[in-house]
C-alpha cells in the first residue's frame, strides 16, 4: 500500500505546486481557458489544499485512512475530468493525460487495498 499511496501523494504535491505557483498555466494546460482574478485566487487556495493533503501521507503513507482518502480523491478527480472532457467545449492539452493519471492511481490504490485485505 505504501508505494501506491506515495505515488498518489507525489502527484497531489506536484499539482498543488503548479496551482500555487501558476494557476494561469494550469488553467491553460488542463482547461484551455483563462482564469479571472478570483479564479486564480481559488486556484492557489486549491494548490494549498492539495499540498496539505499530500503531506498527510508523510510520515506513514501506508495508513488506511490516508490510502482511503487518496483513493476517493483520485476516483472523484477521474470522474470529474472525464465529465469535463466529454461535455466541455474546450479541453486543454493536459486534461486527458490528467484523467488517465488519476484513473491509473485509482486502479493502483484499489488493487493495493484489495491485495492487503484492508477495508
Amino acid at each position: 500500500m505504501r508505494w501506491a499511496t506515495t505515488a498518489a501523494a507525489v502527484a497531489l504535491a506536484a499539482t498543488g505546486l503548479i496551482l500555487l505557483v501558476s494557476p494561469v498555466l494550469f488553467g491553460r494546460l488542463v482547461l484551455e481557458g483563462e482564469l479571472s482574478e478570483p479564479g486564480q485566487a481559488l486556484g492557489r487556495l486549491a494548490g494549498i489544499v492539495l499540498l496539505g493533503f499530500a503531506l498527510t501521507a508523510w510520515p506513514d503513507p501506508s495508513a488506511r485512512s490516508v490510502a482511503r482518502a487518496m483513493l476517493i480523491y483520485n476516483l472523484l478527480a477521474t470522474i470529474y475530468l472525464c465529465y469535463l472532457g466529454v461535455l466541455a467545449q474546450s479541453v486543454g492539452i493536459l486534461l486527458w493525460p490528467a484523467m488517465v493519471l488519476h484513473a491509473v492511481l485509482s486502479i493502483l490504490l484499489v488493487r493495493t487495498r484489495l491485495g492487503s485485505g484492508a477495508r
